[in-house]
């Protein structure tokens, strides 16, 4: 029997910074979590285009400040900024008090695992073989500048009767070590004979090398 932990929950704290960033009471706490989550349910399936793989808030008294990290931010932000007038609009009403949007720009989609997930699953949405996709999506991925790279799917490949999993490992992918920066998203391919889990840990380096760089994961903006 295997015990997994979660790559970034493992570092958060640690290595990994919090997608949250806010105080709160008790008696408030709760209610700020699942406004927490609204927010990004809201981004991710109305921005679903923009290829956004992560959402950070925090707050203040006064205001929250939402962090969008997305690959085409000329889609989130729109033309003259009509795009993300109109997201501040709906995610205010969503709070009930003024909301700053920020958006940091991925250079490099190929190396964000959430981003390869949902690649993947986009692919098999679209009935394309399951070990075409996993192979060409890790070998990009190796090219972007990954150190290593595992993709992970389950659920009835290939329209088969029986669910099975089936996997790709490139380079190497060290979980269990807390100074390695280890990304790792999950996705959902929605197929006619059932859902398929994607899985994808893109291993970048040491911590340390980056954090001269700004982490090289984007440039705000």
């Amino acid at each position: 029997m295997g015990q997994k932990v979660h790559p970034i929950g493992f570092r958060v704290g640690i290595t990994e910074p919090w997608r949250s960033r806010w105080y709160a009471n008790k008696k408030d706490y709760r209610a700020l979590l699942l406004e927490d989550q609204r927010i990004r349910r809201f981004i991710k399936k109305e921005y679903h285009s923009a290829a956004v793989p992560r959402i950070d808030v925090e707050r203040t008294r006064e205001r929250v400040t939402v962090i969008v990290h997305t690959a085409r931010p000329g889609l989130l932000i729109g033309r003259r900024g009509a795009q993300v007038d109109k997201l501040n609009e709906q995610l205010t009403e969503i709070c009930n008090k003024p909301v700053a949007i920020r958006t940091v720009e991925i250079s490099k989609p190929e190396l964000s695992a959430q981003l390869v997930g949902e690649s993947v699953a986009e692919q098999l949405q679209r009935r394309a073989s399951f070990r075409r996709a996993l192979k060409k999506s890790a070998q990009l991925t190796m090219q972007a500048g990954a150190l290593g790279v595992k993709i992970q799917i389950s659920g009835r490949l290939g329209g088969a009767e029986i669910a099975r999993t089936e996997k790709i490992n490139l380079g190497s992918v060290p979980l269990s070590t807390l100074d390695c920066w280890v990304d790792y998203g999950f996705a959902v391919a929605k197929t006619a004979m059932g859902v398929i889990g994607v899985k994808t840990w893109i291993y970048r380096g040491k911590y340390a090398d980056f954090q001269a760089e700004g982490r090289g994961q984007g440039r705000l903006r």
